[in-house]
């Protein structure tokens, strides 16, 4: 079975590596189900570890529509993770309805050459995952990461075995969600071949809670995408050259 371990971290990716891992998906902010790591992580992972690397592609949290500005951040993205030898992308595109977005993921695996190309977990927001998982391969996408449209693989096990059933390879469908020491072999004994899973630990790095948080809910809310307004920004510069 393929081990790929979702790395937030160059100590993730190292970790993954000594740990005998067979790749690793590249990203940050696991929180809020990752986003596309910095050039830097990028260029140290690959320059200072051996480990095949695909790297997440997803310019912001929240939905997976994107505008005009940040499509093109994607594609610049895959263009420098072409000239920085990574092994493959992750990362797609869904309309407003969560349907696929053929053409811009089409656009996307094309831009990717001859890097692998996995669809991300935005597959388990879509409508009809079978008919999907049929599109996806017409476009060239060579796997699917999914939970079974659960919240874990383990919950989603059915639809992940009508998944593989039904591709038969073509593409790949690889779990990912939850998966631990004691469910893998659950996915071993329905035949799966690669699995996804991030076996994330927690450091303790402050010896006290801070007096106020720097989190905030709001930006994890998926429903919304949070930006710097222009009405806003005029507003208090305004009121600071009125003063």
């Amino acid at each position: 079975m393929v081990i790929e371990i979702c790395a937030n971290s160059f100590l993730s990716a190292r970790n993954a590596q000594l740990a005998g891992a067979d790749r690793i998906e590249l990203c940050t902010e696991l929180a809020v189900g990752g986003i596309t790591p910095s050039y830097g992580l990028i260029k140290k992972v690959t320059e200072e570890l051996d480990i095949p690397v695909y790297v997440l592609i997803r310019p912001r949290s929240g939905d997976f529509c994107y505008d005009d500005a940040e499509f093109d951040v994607m594609r610049r993205d895959i263009a420098f993770c072409r000239e920085t030898g990574c092994a493959g992308i992750v990362s797609g595109v869904l309309t407003r309805d969560n349907d696929l977005d053929a053409e811009r993921t089409g656009e996307l695996v094309d831009i990717s050459g001859p890097l692998l190309f996995t669809f991300h977990r935005a597959f388990d927001w879509t409508n009809d995952p079978l008919k999907t998982a049929d599109r996806l391969y017409r476009l060239g996408v060579k796997r699917i990461l999914t939970s079974g449209q659960k919240s874990t693989a383990s919950e989603g096990m059915d639809m992940l075995v009508k998944l593989q059933e039904h591709c038969k390879g073509r593409p790949a469908i690889m779990p990912g969600g939850g998966i631990n020491a004691d469910n893998i072999t659950g996915f071993s004994e329905n035949g799966f071949r690669e699995v996804h899973f991030s076996a994330t630990a927690f450091k303790q790095v402050l010896s006290r809670i801070p007096e106020f948080s720097m989190n905030s809910p709001k930006f994890r809310d998926e429903t919304a995408v949070a930006y710097s307004d222009k009405d806003k920004i005029e507003a208090i510069i305004r009121k600071l050259k009125n003063n």
